[in-house]
């Protein structure tokens, strides 16, 4: 994802980043940051850059200052200078791409950081690929992480973004990767291209500015409005938005999914031309589903025996009720996304943990208690609590061979402490 204004962006760049072509010329000894983006790219992607990038596959960053005066001895220092950056963003990619293919591929900061975890956008692939979808115009393409998912789903695809440096790492890991024959990268302003030839759009505006994240959608880039016109022109359309987003900014006739990976929630995405104005919740990487059924808040209850942390989505989703249903249970609290219920209930959508005391909140009574149990392993859970953690457990100083999970909350309106542990 790159920032991406539907107008005023730079003219067309010619790609430099091609395995052929000139490759810059660098000094022996020069200083470390004589390449530009794009020239290290380019020199990244010859047979001299291709070897040092495979020494350095593995390298330890604290030997990095001894690795790369070894390095230099043979090689130009600028040369060397951008092979230990990209080896060292290839690192970092590896939790999102999976070591195997981020070995392989070009990333630049904003593009580890920004991209689409790959569990992430194979599923939305796999959506797209279930509607029949064969053709994605790719807007905001970013360096590529939803197209690679997209082309490994066997549709085409038109990768958009009018920052040169990510489009020619866009387009070097289509080759890189084998899928250049169903990835086209075109350095563009998104408002300039035509979208009529493609059977749907995938949308990923920019929601990070000079002073951090973006919170309206309006100043997104593009705007949310924007992209929204975007999606409405074909026939299928996602768009990939803050997991934070207000339910009342959700366009009408789009279906919302949160998604969360892992037990974290990494994405929203507003769908059209799937199931208008639904809700849904999509956990992985099981890929378990829980639809909205518009039903009512659950009745509160005194905690049972079993207390249930619903998944963030299912919680962003505000899919408890949902839940809650399944579970047989109720809130301990009106305002408080914590379920309750004295039967255990496996379930994909929330974590469940055994109840054993249930205390109006007072530290010292706590501490009383994890010592009389020797609890030393103390894990501090709070919602609908003014208390850090971190303060707590500086204040109760757990000591022991025991371990136990705390939660800070309210129980009908009372700052309560619950003291359980995970089933």
């Amino acid at each position: 994802m790159a920032s991406h204004p539907v107008s005023g962006g730079p003219p067309h760049h010619r790609d430099t980043a091609r395995g052929g072509g000139t490759v810059p010329r660098l000094a022996d000894n020069g200083p470390v940051n004589d390449l530009d983006p794009l020239a290290a790219l380019t020199a990244l992607r010859t047979g001299e850059g291709s070897a040092l990038l495979a020494r350095l596959a593995d390298h330890d960053p604290a030997e990095e200052l001894a690795l790369a005066t070894r390095l230099r001895r043979d090689h130009p220092a600028a040369l060397v200078s951008a092979a230990l950056g990209q080896a060292r963003l290839r690192q970092r990619a590896a939790a999102k791409f999976g070591s195997a293919d981020a070995g392989r591929m070009f990333f630049t900061p904003n593009g580890v950081e920004q991209s689409t975890r790959r569990s992430v956008a194979e599923h939305r692939a796999r959506r797209f690929a279930d509607l029949g979808v064969r053709s994605v115009a790719d807007l905001c393409s970013g360096i590529g992480g939803d197209a690679i998912a997209l082309a490994r789903a066997g549709i085409t695809v038109l990768a958009v973004d009018r920052d040169p440096l990510t489009a020619a790492t866009a387009r070097a890991n289509a080759e890189v990767l084998g899928l250049s024959g169903l990835i086209e990268v075109r350095c563009a302003d998104v408002a300039d291209v035509d979208t009529t030839p493609f059977d749907a759009v995938f949308a990923d505006p920019a929601r990070r500015g000079g002073r951090g994240r973006i919170f309206d959608p309006e100043a997104y880039s593009p705007p949310l409005s924007w992209a929204v016109g975007a999606a409405r022109g074909r026939p299928h359309a996602a768009l990939k938005v803050a997991p934070g987003i207000p339910h009342e900014a959700v366009p009408e006739g789009a279906e919302a999914e949160w998604i969360s990976d892992g037990g974290e929630v990494k994405e929203a995405v507003l769908w059209f031309g799937t199931r208008p104005s639904a809700v849904r919740a999509t956990l992985l990487p099981g890929g378990h589903v829980l639809h909205g059924r518009g039903l009512p808040d659950p009745e509160v209850r005194p905690p049972g025996r079993y207390l249930y942390e619903p998944d963030g989505a299912v919680i962003r989703a505000h899919l408890v009720a949902e839940a809650a249903q399944e579970l047989d249970g109720g809130l301990i609290d009106a305002t408080i996304a914590y379920v309750t219920s004295d039967e255990l209930r496996r379930t994909p959508y929330a974590t469940a943990y055994e109840i054993t005391d249930v205390l109006p909140f007072n530290v010292k009574r706590l501490r009383a208690l994890l010592r009389e149990r020797g609890v030393g392993r103390l894990t501090v859970k709070k919602r609908g609590s003014a208390v850090e953690p971190e303060e707590l457990r500086r204040k109760v100083r757990p000591q022991g061979t025991g371990e136990a999970t705390v939660f800070l909350t309210r129980v009908a309106g009372a700052p309560s402490m619950l003291v359980g542990r995970p089933v």
